[in-house]
C-alpha cells in the first residue's frame, strides 16, 4: 500500500546501553539511565544519523523514558525532540526486570510477539501505538526526514508496521543498543534500506 503522505526518510534509533540491557533483563517502564557505555554509544550514534540526514533538517521525536530522551540529547545536541508516549517501550507487566530464561522458567510456551505479557501490554496494544505514531507522522512530517528515538521491541514492531507487515514479523528482527534503522520512501512505498547500523569507532 503506498504511503505518499509519509516522511521521505525515517530513522529509528534504539537508546544506548543500560544496566539491564547489558544483563538481558526486560526493561519496559523502569526508567533506567544510560551507563557509561550507553553515553558513548549515544554520542557515536549521532555520526550515523548525520550521514543519513545528509544535511537535511529533521523532525525529531523521542520516547519520554530517560534512556531514549538522553540518547536523543547526546546524538543530536541542541535539537529539540518532541516526546511521544507512543514510542515508549513495551509494558512487560509481570515480566519486567526478568531475563528471557527466567520468563521461560515460568512459561515455556511464551512468545512476546504472540502472547504479550501478563499484567502488561498485548501485541495488539503495542501495534496500535505504533500505528498511532505513523498517523502522527502523516500529520506532522510529510516529505521531511524524521528521527525517532525509541526502544528495542517497539522499534522492531514499528519497523514492520511501516512496511505494512503484521506485528508478529518483528520477531525476525534484532537491533543492538544505539543502533539505527533507516526506512525511506521509494516509488511511493516505504522500504527498509538499513538495519542495526552502529558507528564504527
Amino acid at each position: 500500500m503506498p504511503h505518499p503522505a509519509l516522511p521521505s526518510l525515517i530513522l529509528l534509533v534504539r537508546h544506548g546501553a543500560t544496566d539491564w540491557s547489558v544483563t538481558g533483563q526486560h526493561t519496559g517502564r523502569t526508567d533506567l539511565p544510560l551507563t557509561e557505555l550507553g553515553l558513548r554509544q549515544a554520542s557515536d550514534a549521532g555520526r550515523v544519523i548525520h550521514q543519513w540526514l545528509d544535511g537535511t533538517d529533521p523532525v525529531v521525536y523521542t520516547s519520554p523514558l530517560e534512556r531514549a530522551a538522553h540518547t536523543a540529547e547526546l546524538a543530536l545536541p541542541g535539537v529539540r525532540a518532541e516526546q511521544v508516549s507512543a514510542l515508549a517501550e513495551y509494558d512487560y507487566g509481570n515480566y519486567e526486570g526478568l531475563t528471557t530464561t527466567e520468563i521461560y522458567d515460568k512459561d515455556p510456551e511464551w512468545d512476546l510477539f504472540r502472547n504479550g505479557c501478563p499484567g502488561g501490554e498485548s501485541i495488539i496494544q503495542v501495534s496500535a501505538r505504533c500505528d498511532a505514531f505513523i498517523a502522527k507522522m502523516e500529520r506532522t512530517a510529510v516529505g521531511r526526514s524524521v528521527v525517532a528515538f525509541t526502544h528495542g521491541h517497539v522499534s522492531r514492531i514499528l519497523t514492520v508496521r511501516l512496511l505494512g507487515m503484521p506485528p508478529v514479523a518483528a520477531a525476525g528482527l534484532w537491533n543492538d543498543t544505539a543502533s539505527v534503522a533507516a526506512i525511506n520512501l521509494h516509488r511511493s512505498k516505504l522500504v527498509l534500506v538499513g538495519w542495526n547500523i552502529t558507528a564504527t569507532v
